[in-house]
Parts: structure tokens; sequence; C-alpha cells
């Protein structure tokens, strides 16, 4: 048998360094050949690796969080053959090796001692470790338990999702439950109780670079918000006649298609807002292509993959290509080319959007539109009081770069449009 060390591999883009985000085997798992054994994460994307070989896990060279170097010791195998790690060589037969300790008398021999009586009683079993104060579960997951064990876990005043189960697919048995507060775990006797359970929560992974980045774009550039209401009554009539004439073969519009096209309308007279300004070399990159991120939520952050040449599709092509976006980036399959190199980003909250927002630009850009959600309000229109649908822009810009005037009258520029939705697709 042989030991095979798998290195960091380089993951290209100038990267030397990468954080570890989770082990997918553990030390005495045997593993095939290309099957996955951890994920890491650079500042643009998460990157399975695969193992090359097949074999035992002896060694780990990481833990979770961790911050590791391209090329250095990633995990260590027992493989058949020789492998690729040779440890440190023997000294060799003329070699001197060092002196052995002079071997002792044997001692005399005594009459050996009769065995120890053995009673047949029963093995009290192991003690049991102290379970997890978190278990792993996916969000809304709901934990598996009877009903006995649900009613008891409520006259004890214990939550189940931060139980280990023991049992089948880690159900929680009754046991489980008196072994949870054997150990400290924290109880809810009432609504009313106080509470003094505390539960450490390591930033990795996603959640880090996200507050690397967020942090980031907070310091080094200084933002200023703009916020304008628009009258969606018309664009929201439109979408429903589409929808209905051509859902069915051409897919459902939301309303992001509409605003993504009224920005790509605004940006060919506002060209300074669709860049990108590198403040360490003092340069300032405007695009004609519009690749707009779009700001996703997934279950383990904020993501903004990139909507490339959202200038050269039509409404359901907009609509199609941020779908299969966001699901990818929902599931952690998005590539790093998804997620890098956009222009300018649209952010939605959709029915949560709220009234106003200030949203982060997503540095090195130097504007970023955020969409509050639509509702309906009383209106003023001709001097009738009429109810209209009604939604706000909240935007944030680089002021640096983008001067408050040119901020105003490009927002100025989406809401026409958007008012007007038929100058949407006059050229």
């Amino acid at each position: 048998m042989g030991t095979h060390v798998i290195k960091m591999p380089d993951i290209g883009e100038g990267i030397a360094e990468v954080e570890l985000v989770e082990w997918h085997v553990q030390v005495g798992d045997e593993v095939h050949e290309d099957q996955l054994l951890a994920e890491v994460m650079t500042d643009k994307a998460t990157v399975e690796i695969p193992s090359p070989v097949a074999g035992k896990i002896i060694a780990l060279g990481g833990v979770p969080g961790q911050v590791m170097a391209v090329g250095g010791e990633l995990i260590r195998l027992e493989v058949e053959g020789h492998g690729n790690h040779r440890e440190a060589a023997q000294p060799k037969a003329h070699e001197e090796a060092p002196a052995k300790p002079e071997a002792k008398p044997a001692p005399v021999a005594e009459a050996p001692k009769p065995a120890p009586r053995v009673e047949n009683k029963p093995v009290a079993p192991a003690a049991r470790p102290a379970p997890s104060p978190a278990p792993r579960r996916a969000p809304g997951e709901k934990p598996l338990a009877s009903p006995a064990v649900r009613q008891r876990a409520r006259d004890l005043g214990v939550e189940l999702q931060f139980v280990q189960g023991s049992g089948p697919a880690g159900r929680i048995l009754r046991e489980d439950l008196e072994h949870y507060l054997e150990h400290g775990g924290a109880t809810i006797a009432s609504g009313y109780t106080a509470r003094h359970d505390e539960h450490q929560i390591p930033v990795i992974g996603l959640r880090r670079k996200i507050a690397q980045k967020m942090a980031e774009a907070k310091r080094r550039i200084p933002h200023f918000s703009y916020v304008e209401e628009i009258d969606v009554t018309d664009l929201e009539s439109l979408r429903v006649h589409l929808n209905a004439k051509h859902a069915a073969a051409r897919g459902k519009l939301t309303l992001l298609p509409f605003i993504a096209r009224a920005m790509v309308v605004a940006l060919r007279d506002f060209p300074q807002l669709n860049a990108r300004y590198d403040d360490e070399a003092d340069v300032i990159t405007r695009y004609g292509a519009v690749h707009l991120g779009v700001a996703t939520q997934s279950d383990n952050g904020l993501m903004v993959p990139v909507l490339r040449n959202a200038e050269s599709r039509d409404l359901w092509g907009n609509s199609a290509e941020v779908a299969r976006l966001a699901e990818a980036a929902r599931h952690g399959k998005a590539s790093r080319e998804e997620l890098s190199g956009s222009t300018i980003t649209l952010s939605s909250l959709g029915a949560l959007g709220g009234i106003v927002s200030t949203p982060v630009i997503n540095y090195p850009e130097v504007a970023i539109v955020g969409v509050n959600r639509m509702v309906e309000r009383p209106m003023v229109v001709n001097g009738q009081v009429v109810v209209r649908k009604m939604m706000n822009l909240s935007s944030s810009f680089d002021h640096r770069v983008v001067d408050g005037m040119d901020a105003a009258a490009f927002i100025q520029a989406v809401r026409a449009l958007l008012e007007h939705p038929a100058t949407l697709f006059i050229d």
C-alpha cells in the first residue's frame, strides 16, 4: 500500500489561496475516483474538488473556514501501489544506525496466575457523546419525530430543531430528549420564560465573502441614494396581457425583464452609469454591453449572477436567462463566469421589497437600482382621485464618479419608460 497526497489545485485567474468551505468525506472513508471530496471558495465562486484516485482517507488537511494556499496539502489517502508520496527514507544497512538499547536479562519465569473469573453480567453501554446543540438541517426542514416525542418535547419546553436525533434518518427518539437536557440543552417553558442559550455560528464560506465584499464596498465607496415612485399601472396591464397571450408558449413574465429593458434603453443616454471604477488606478471603464447583475437570494446568502448582454435579448430571452441563472445560484451551481463581470446591478426583494431601501453598490460598479414592492394607492390624476399601482425605485450611486444630477436624470428616464411601456420597444 502507498500514500497519495492531493494538493489544493490551481483554480486559475491568479488565485493564490482559497477558503475550505465543506468536507464531503471523513477520515476512514473509502472513496472512488472522481468522488467529491471537498468544496472550496474563491472570491467569485464555489469550486468542487474531486478525487483523482481511489483509496482510503487517512488525513484531512484543514477545517471548514480555513484559508489554504494553492499547492498546500488538502487530503491524504492510502492507495494500492506506491502512491505519489514517499515517507522519510530509512537508513540503509551500511549506514550507521542508532545504537540499540542493551537487552535486559529476561525475568525469572513465574508460575502463571489463574485467569480472573468472568461473570456473565450484561455490559454497560458506552456513554453517548453529547449531541450537537444545533444539528445541521436544511432551512425549513422539519425534524423527524413521532407525535409522542413531539408532545414530550412540548411538555419539557424543548425546541426539536436543536436536538440531534439518533434514530433512523435522524429521527429524534425519547432518549434523545433526555440526553439533550442532561447535557445542558435549553428549554422554553413558555413564551415568557427568560432564555439564556447562546449559539455561535462561524462566519465562513459564502457568508464570509458577502461580509467582506459589503464591508469593502461601504468602506471604499461614498454612497448616495435616490428614491423615486413610479406609476406602473399601464406596465402591469401590459404584463398581464402578454402572459395571457404568450405564457404557455414563451414563458411567464415578471416585472424584472421590463425593468431590465428600461435600464438598457436609459443607459444609452447615461453611459457613465454602466461602468466600473478602478479606484487604485484612477480609471473608469465604460461599457457598451449591459452585463446586468441580478441580486439573488440563496440558502447560503446573497449572490449576484450576471445577465450578459441584456441589450441583445427580448423580454422572454432575458426572463428565461434570469430564471436559469437564479436557479443555478440558489443550488450553488453557478460558474465563476456567471458570477463575475457585471457592469450595473438590479436588486429586488419582490413582495418583501418594502417602501424604501438603500442598496449597497456591487463594487467596483458605480450604480445599483433597487426595486421596492408594488402597491395600490389613491392618486390624483387629471384632478380625479383614482387607484393606481405604484412602485418605488431606490437606487444608490458612487458619488466619486456619478453626479447627483446625472443619477436623478437616469432614474427619471427609467421612470418615463416604465410609465409609458410602449416606448420600451421604440428604437
